[in-house]
């Protein structure tokens, strides 16, 4: 059964408040997501697989470790997954990016993939999906359908604030994946909205509304 986590580095819950803050402006808000998935790739890549290596300090040949060759791929949904990118690529560089992009289909209200590019490598791949918000949970659980369909196995899913609903409906679709996220918030409201939540986080990225 995929778990829960829910961090609460000091950092990463102060960064969280500025987020959420609606006099944060849109630069602040890009720059302070960034950094919170810097901060949350730290925690996520812990499990890596490490090999041993002789290196030459100035002093004398040691065993030491380096990243076991895993092949990582950073799965943003468009659009607002695109603000996560930098900040974990900032940690695991040789990491491939694809993109899945989702609509809303305006009569069912289920979301509708309209894209979806990978690497060519996908069973041979882990699989880091983002998204800033986890809010019904049905963006989220399409995208890896997307995913899986295309042969992925090993697939992770990271966001900044979650409602609890949404992260029923994740486990319930996909039980095999682990959710990873920054705050797990009260609840739903009437609109879809997480509350107390941040807003729109795609609208607040790019300065639209």
């Amino acid at each position: 059964m995929g778990k829960v986590y829910v961090f609460d580095h000091p950092l990463i819950q102060h960064k969280l408040t500025y987020i959420r803050d609606v006099k944060t402006g849109t630069k602040d808000f890009r720059e302070l997501v960034d950094e919170v998935a810097t901060l949350m790739a730290f925690e996520i890549t812990r499990d890596l697989p490490l090999e041993e290596v002789e290196v030459e300090t100035p002093v004398t040949i040691a065993k030491s470790n380096v990243l076991g060759g895993k092949k990582l791929a950073i799965i943003p949904i468009l659009r607002a997954g695109l603000g996560m990118v930098e900040g974990i690529l900032k940690l695991i560089p040789a990491a491939k990016v694809g993109h899945v992009g989702l609509y809303r289909d305006p009569e069912t209200l289920k979301p509708v993939e309209y894209y979806a590019k990978l690497p060519s490598d996908v069973e041979e791949r882990d699989f880091i999906v983002v998204d800033p918000m986890l809010a019904t949970g049905g963006s989220a659980i399409e995208a890896i359908n997307s995913l899986k369909k295309r042969g992925a196995k090993n697939i992770k899913f990271m966001c900044l604030i979650a409602a609890p609903e949404g992260v029923e409906e994740f486990k319930v679709a996909h039980p095999d994946v682990d959710i990873f996220i920054a705050a797990l918030d009260e609840k739903l409201n009437e609109k879809g909205y997480i509350v107390p939540g941040l807003g729109d986080a795609g609208d607040r990225m790019f300065g639209t509304k």
